[in-house]
């Protein structure tokens, strides 16, 4: 299995073990979780993540239980730092196409570490960045 990129949607999915990862996407996490490979998780799903459980959609106990594993250092996931190369790589995707800005940068990561992004989004399935799900 590639190394890859989440979007958030898919992290939280896998974190819930929610029947609602698809096939592939639940084969990339497991990957991971074997050491298999490498799942970047880009900062701004961490982000997102905090805002939805500001929101009370998601659970209040999420981004702690996450934080703890990265800060452990045994899972294959990867936080990823928006950077300088990461911002250049937002032109490559199309705003028409992913008009949502976290969308993008989420994108921009996975075409700048020429990875294809985990996401059930079907703006983002659509466009120029190879996805699985």
């Amino acid at each position: 299995m590639p190394d890859v990129v989440t979007d958030t949607h898919a992290l939280i999915w896998y974190l819930e073990d929610s029947p609602q990862l698809g096939p592939e996407a639940r084969s990339a996490f497991e990957a991971c979780d074997r050491g298999e490979s490498v799942v970047y998780v880009p900062t701004i799903c961490l982000v997102e993540i905090l805002y939805l459980q500001e929101k009370g959609r998601i659970p209040t106990d999420l981004k702690s239980a996450l934080d703890a594993a990265l800060q452990a250092g045994n899972t294959g996931l990867i936080p990823t730092s928006l950077t300088l190369d990461i911002v250049d790589a937002l032109v490559r995707v199309s705003r028409a196409e992913v008009p949502d800005m976290p969308d993008r940068i989420i994108a921009a990561t996975a075409v700048h570490l020429g990875t294809p992004l985990i996401s059930r989004d079907r703006k983002l399935q659509l466009s120029n960045v190879q996805t699985i799900w």
